[in-house]
């Protein structure tokens, strides 16, 4: 049987690819080759029965803003979001903490003497986000609102150390912001980490930092049954390994970074373009840690009782240190640790009383190091008590991540670094990025613009894109 379009992988932009061109009247299937869909929106019980474990993503604030998938009736098939009393905590030693809330007074009030500058700051980006996101939630192009742009640009495209430095006086709003920019899984030091901190700080208080009831697997079955709403084919546990294996279609879009397009694609790529994805860069790893817990983690400081996030590292100069090391190739001993607390919102992660915790820390690209030690210690560090309460225990190391999702190579989550080298320009500048030299043939996933994260903004661009060759 023929079709008019192929899907290879069925994460967040495979699946948002696939239900763009099926809302377009094209017949699809997309081809998973684990036998659930999802990809990095996979969730099961890893250590204990009973108690239900997010495997890669957790919190989606770009899930919840996302242009394309508000825009879906995801609701009717089984989506819910849940909203953690506070989006975010950040712990310091003396036992208190800054807060990010939907309120951008209360967050400026938790950073003491940085709570003007904050409000400062953030309140003309939080007024102008969707005309930001407009601009940066896709390919490279000219923006539709220039100064709103500008606006975030002047201040995103600074090295969050220097950003925090300067915006911030004291420790609080340096460390705060120091966390958020972290997420860039890149050197602090370098230009345009401000931005990842300043859109997820944007996205606290827009939308909040939401949790799917149930796991992130409903999010990837939310979108599985839309499409099949559609008219749309799924098929679980089919490994494509080679376009050859593919039944006839107009199109073919691939949810796969680089080094999977060069497997799946072989000798069909030019000789030009082929060497472009070779020379494709990937960025740090992650080491990932579940935990059945006997009981909530006892955090020093209050307020992370009510986040359902938790940035565990401590000052700017930490947090920057450890994060350098880690673009350096090494494994810092108080690595920056980030915390999802699902169970205290969400009552179907574990059994009555009980708790889960998911966990992670940057460490470089294909790490075997065992960094459980290293991260047990930070939390325990601002939440005394914590190890006594761990029942069972399951961690995936870089490469271990990768085993489990192709698409994590050496553990980058981010399909490949996301500085101003590669950001929009990824996988290799083209005018039309999702478009490779073969006719019909596009990339769909984060290795693409706007990148990582469960937004499916990247599979919704390469549909469109791909639309035009009908």
């Amino acid at each position: 049987m023929s079709y008019d379009a192929v899907i290879i992988g069925a994460g967040p932009n495979g699946l948002a690819a696939a239900i763009t061109l099926a809302q377009a009247g094209r017949s699809v299937i997309v081809f998973e080759a684990k036998d659930t869909v999802g990809g990095g929106m996979r969730s099961a019980e890893v250590t204990l029965p009973g108690f239900l474990h997010d495997i890669c993503s957790a919190i989606h604030p770009l899930g919840k803003s996302s242009p394309f998938f508000s825009q879906l009736p995801l609701a009717q098939h089984g989506l819910e979001w849940i909203q953690p009393k506070l989006p975010l905590a950040h712990p310091f030693d003396d036992g208190q903490a800054a807060i990010l809330d939907r309120s951008i007074e209360t967050t400026g009030a938790s950073l003491g003497q940085d709570a003007g500058a904050y409000e400062r700051m953030m309140g003309p980006l939080v007024d102008d986000w969707p005309k930001i996101a407009a601009g940066i939630l896709g390919p490279l192009r000219p923006p539709r609102h220039p100064l709103a742009l500008m606006g975030f640009g002047l201040l995103a495209l600074r090295p969050a150390e220097r950003l925090a430095k300067s915006a911030f006086k004291g420790q609080r709003g340096r460390g705060f912001f120091a966390g958020l920019a972290a997420h860039s899984i890149m050197s602090l030091d370098k230009p345009a980490t401000s931005a990842f901190g300043l859109t997820l700080g944007m996205l606290g208080h827009v939308v909040g930092w939401p949790l799917p009831r149930g796991g992130s697997q409903r999010v990837a079955d939310a979108l599985a049954c839309y499409l099949e709403s559609l008219g749309g084919k799924i098929v679980t546990g089919r490994l494509i390994q080679s376009l050859d294996e593919l039944p006839p279609a107009e199109v073919v879009l691939c949810d796969v970074t680089p080094s999977q397009l060069l497997a799946l694609a072989g000798d069909r790529l030019p000789a030009g373009y082929r060497r472009k994805l070779e020379r494709y860069r990937y960025g740090p790893g992650v080491y990932k840690i579940d935990w059945a817990l006997d009981g909530p983690i006892p955090w020093l400081a209050e307020e992370c009782a009510r986040a359902g996030t938790v940035h565990v590292g401590g000052t700017l100069g930490e947090i920057a240190a450890a994060e350098k090391l880690v673009w350096q190739g090494k494994h810092p001993e108080k690595p920056f640790v980030l915390v999802a607390q699902q169970s205290l919102f969400d009552d179907t992660r574990a059994p009555t009383g009980k708790h889960t915790a998911w966990a992670y820390c940057h460490v470089p690209n294909g790490s075997t190091v065992d960094m459980s030690g290293a991260i047990r210690g930070q939390i325990e560090r601002f939440a005394p008590g914590f190890q006594e309460l761990i029942l069972a225990e399951t961690s995936l190391t870089a490469t271990a991540m990768e085993r489990y999702n192709p698409n994590y190579v050496g553990g980058d989550i981010n399909g490949g670094i996301q500085d101003l080298r590669q950001l929009f320009t990824r996988p290799v500048p083209r005018l039309v990025p999702y478009s490779t030299p073969v006719k019909g043939l596009y990339i769909c996933s984060s290795s693409t613009p706007p990148g990582g994260g469960v937004h499916g903004m990247c599979g919704y661009h390469a549909a469109r894109a791909a639309l035009k060759a009908f």
